[in-house]
Order: structure tokens, then C-alpha cells, then sequence
């Protein structure tokens, strides 16, 4: 009788692993950054609410599928899952408020000089790619549960996926798994 249980218990944190992303089980990195408002927001005001941090261009296709989305989102959970959306350059205060009033955007996007997109996506000169949009679900003790790109994730992002995880982490159940921190190098 024990070995079904164990079998099942084994599938589903399989199956909870594989739906991590490769950014995912870590704290997210600390940041403060303004919006258009110049109306700073930093993350650890947020901490004990589920938080959704994109990472996105206003000139993107994706994004903009996206933004529809984080705007059910929005009205499902309203402030009590905030959503931050973060741009880097050759975005602007014009480029972001045409997005925002041509989708509908009412989360406030930030304006990011490229920093805390590169520490979010661990971009480093072995690894220099990025791709829009990135979407990160942060639970209430700061740590990224899940995250995905358009690429990876497109049927999560535009389906119910997005908003069942959101419902296990507001639940207290992690959507997945954490990955252990790695032990600090002494030297």
C-alpha cells in the first residue's frame, strides 16, 4: 500500500519540478524602480503577497499577448496579487504609455536600465540572451516559484495555467518546488 503513495507523491513532485522554470527556486533579487509617475516600487514591500514580475517591450508581440492576460489577472485577484511589469531601453515614457493605454495596462510598469532584467534573467556574456516576455511568479516569502518565457510557456501564459498556480501559491502550497540555495563559498 505504501509503494502506490510514494509512486504518486514521486510523479507529482516530478511533475511540479518540470513545471519550474530554469530561474525559478531562488529569492528574487532585490530592486526599488520607478514607474512613469516617477513613483518608486520595491520589491520588498511586497513581501507576504504572491507577486507577478514581468520582464517585457512595449514593441513586442508577445508582450502585448500578455498584457491581456496580466489584465485577467487583475481582475480575478486584484490587489491582492500585484503585478509589476519591468522595461528596459529603447523603452520610454512615450513607449509605455502607448502600451498602457492601448492595452488597458493598470499595474504600473517600471523603467529599468537593464540591471534588474539581466540579475532577474542571469544574463552574462556567456549568456546574452533574452527573451520577451519573461514571467515570474514570486510567492509571499520572496521566492520565484515559477517563471516563463513566450518561447517555453506560451500555452501556460495564455491559458488557465497562469492563473491555477496563482491560485495554489495564494493557497499556501507552492506552485513548485524551491531549489536549495546554494551554500555561500568560503574562502
Amino acid at each position: 500500500m505504501k509503494k502506490p503513495i510514494l509512486t504518486i507523491l514521486c510523479l507529482a513532485a516530478s511533475a511540479a519540478c518540470l513545471s519550474a522554470g530554469p530561474l525559478s527556486g531562488r529569492r528574487i533579487p532585490s530592486f526599488s524602480l520607478p514607474d512613469s509617475n516617477a513613483s518608486y516600487h520595491d520589491i520588498l514591500d511586497y513581501r507576504g503577497k504572491v507577486v507577478l514580475v514581468e520582464v517585457m517591450q512595449t514593441g513586442c508581440s508577445h508582450c502585448q499577448e500578455l498584457a491581456a492576460q496580466l489584465e485577467k489577472v487583475q481582475d480575478k485577484y486584484g490587489n491582492n496579487v500585484p503585478i509589476l511589469s519591468i522595461v528596459v531601453p529603447p523603452d520610454n515614457a512615450d513607449t509605455v504609455k502607448q502600451f498602457s493605454v492601448r492595452f488597458h495596462v493598470r499595474y504600473p510598469i517600471l523603467f529599468d536600465c537593464g540591471q534588474v532584467a539581466a540579475s532577474l534573467l542571469k544574463v552574462t556574456p556567456a549568456n546574452p540572451n533574452v527573451k520577451f516576455p519573461h514571467l515570474f511568479l514570486v510567492d509571499k516569502s520572496g521566492m520565484i516559484r515559477e517563471d516563463y518565457d513566450w518561447e517555453t510557456g506560451q500555452a501556460f501564459l495564455s491559458g488557465q495555467g497562469l492563473l491555477r498556480s496563482i491560485d495554489r501559491l495564494l493557497s499556501g502550497a507552492p506552485a513548485a518546488p524551491a531549489k536549495a540555495p546554494a551554500k555561500p563559498v568560503r574562502n
